[in-house]
């Protein structure tokens, strides 16, 4: 079996109890602990900060579906090449989309997912953001102004488009495996 990281990995028992509480109820949740968490419990503050602006920018409020934050974070983690981060996140896109093969579709092409023209030009903006920041103009945001995303929107797809970044790098420097069981998550019904 192939380590979860390059790094040491710690035992969930040994976290801090905040952390510990949190990994527990996502496995009972869930059924198992993403090996995101147990990777980056290598360094408890940094965990408690990730999960923290995870949280904020994925499961807040605002116009933006939770489908739709889950797209970018496919899109452009396919773009920079993260296996753990587009088959997990491809997961809960399948869940969040109701959608068994969007996530595959985002991940391979998603100029060809037959996807709206308001996701299509969010995603263009993301995948412009996250492979070649420094060429984005103003017109990159009137464009998705056009397409009915207001400032509020637009920071959100910053936002998660650029922690995401972050996370991505991390997890190919940790050489970060995802768990088998995102591969199944959303095609089949869970038994």
């Amino acid at each position: 079996m192939q380590p979860v990281s390059r790094f040491p990995v710690p035992d969930v028992a040994d976290l801090p109890e905040d952390l510990r509480e949190r990994i527990l109820a996502v496995q009972e949740k869930t059924g198992f602990v993403p090996n995101v968490f147990l990777a980056l419990a290598h360094r408890p503050a940094e965990l408690r900060a990730f999960l923290a602006y995870h949280d904020a920018l994925m499961e807040g409020d605002g116009g933006l579906t939770k489908a739709e934050r889950e797209m970018i974070v496919v899109a452009t983690s396919a773009a920079r090449s993260c296996t753990y981060c587009v088959v997990a996140h491809g997961a809960i896109l399948r869940i969040r989309a109701r959608d068994p093969l969007l996530a595959d579709l985002v991940a391979t092409n998603y100029r060809s997912a037959g996807l709206p023209e308001r996701q299509r030009r969010m995603l263009d903006f993301a995948v412009k953001l996250s492979t070649t920041p420094e060429l984005v103009e103003e017109r990159d945001l009137d464009v998705l102004r056009a397409a009915g995303f207001d400032d509020e929107q637009v920071w959100d797809i910053s936002a998660i488009t650029s922690f995401f970044a972050l996370s991505n790098r991390m997890a190919l420097v940790m050489a970060l495996r995802p768990n088998e069981q995102f591969h199944l998550l959303g095609r089949v019904p869970r038994s």
